[in-house]
């Protein structure tokens, strides 16, 4: 048998992914487990997030170390998967030695995707849980699957003109073992653009108006220059705020707590490369960085890789997404 080659998180030693999801709901969790606890830090981007525990990673706090990440659907509901997850940790005696017991611990953070599939149905704690049973260290898979599942992307024209996107994942090697790597759910408000060309590859779609046509030559709309308009301006009060590109950054770097909160920071160019506007109101972007620790490295060099692993998880988003009812996706117009 040919040896699988792993081009994702999972890639990094000591993490394993599990993801979850309900199909006719268009909704999922996905968990990124470390048994081992992993430094780790947080940057929140965007006029609106929803996330648990990202207090505690910020420089100055007491814990140092973090056992699993959630990324999920479902909106401020979603939040609920990390109970399971906690669960789960627990009854594998995993988490924070506070003397009478372990306490896991679990930051988490939600993309809207209500807006289509079955708004009442959400990620909960029994779907949290039984991502975490599904957790391995094998290739991630990635498009419409766990927090990915219902996520869409170019929504400046509302939901009718939007395209599908999904959960991508990418490795970098920098050389002599040393590893970084990116794990993101895509649901932006914006367009996703080919860092290679500039073009976009999926985001809103035009919308024909007798001799008009919204935005510049072929499928796309181009939400940069929609904004500009005097349409786009009156459409800025109503666009759609369901939105939210949410992901983990992990390394094998050995990574100090103020390190790993750089390394987040930094990650979010990634964002900035691939999705035209990113950042907005209408968006509440988190990375996290996890750090396991095992090799000696410079922080810049991570910052500056983790960059790239971003930009290619993000198109790979994209790319492996498959369409859902009217939404279309990048294979669909390729």
């Amino acid at each position: 048998m040919p040896e699988i080659i792993n081009n994702t998180i999972t890639a990094i030693p000591g993490l394993k992914v599990g993801q979850a999801q309900n199909t006719a709901a268009v909704t999922g969790c996905t968990v990124v487990i470390c048994e081992q606890g992993a430094v780790a830090g947080v940057d929140q981007r965007g006029g609106a997030p929803g996330t648990r525990e990202t207090d505690l990673l910020h420089p100055m706090h007491m814990v140092e170390k973090i056992h699993a990440i959630v990324l999920t659907g479902g909106s401020a509901y979603g939040l609920d998967a990390a109970a399971g997850v906690m669960q789960y940790l627990e009854e594998n005696n995993i988490g924070l030695n506070v003397g009478v017991g372990r306490v896991p611990i679990v930051p988490a953070a939600v993309l809207f995707d209500l807006a289509i599939g079955d708004p009442h149905i959400r990620p909960d704690k029994q779907m949290g849980y039984q991502a975490c049973l599904n957790a391995t260290n094998e290739p991630v898979k990635q498009g419409n699957c766990g927090a990915g599942t219902g996520a869409t992307v170019g929504k400046i024209l509302g939901m009718g003109q939007a395209m599908k996107s999904g959960i991508g994942s990418s490795v970098v090697h920098l050389g002599g073992g040393l590893q970084v790597a990116a794990l993101i759910a895509v649901n932006a408000f914006g367009d996703v653009i080919d860092p290679q060309n500039g073009q976009i590859i999926a985001g809103a779609r035009s919308i024909e108006k007798g001799p008009i046509r919204i935005g510049d030559q072929g499928i796309f709309a181009n939400t940069l220059e929609t904004m500009r308009t005097f349409a786009g301006k009156s459409i800025l009060r109503f666009a759609s705020s369901q939105n939210t590109v949410i992901g983990v950054v992990a390394t094998n770097a050995r990574l100090t707590k103020e390190e790993a909160n750089k390394v987040a920071q930094m990650s979010h160019n990634g964002l900035a490369k691939t999705i035209q506007p990113a950042h907005t109101m209408f968006d509440g972007d988190t990375i996290f960085c996890m750090a396991t620790g095992s090799k000696k490295a410079d922080v810049n060099l991570i910052g500056a890789y983790a960059v790239e692993a971003v930009s290619a998880a993000v198109t790979n988003a994209v790319k492996f997404a498959d369409s859902y009812d009217d939404l279309p996706c990048y294979r669909s117009i390729n």
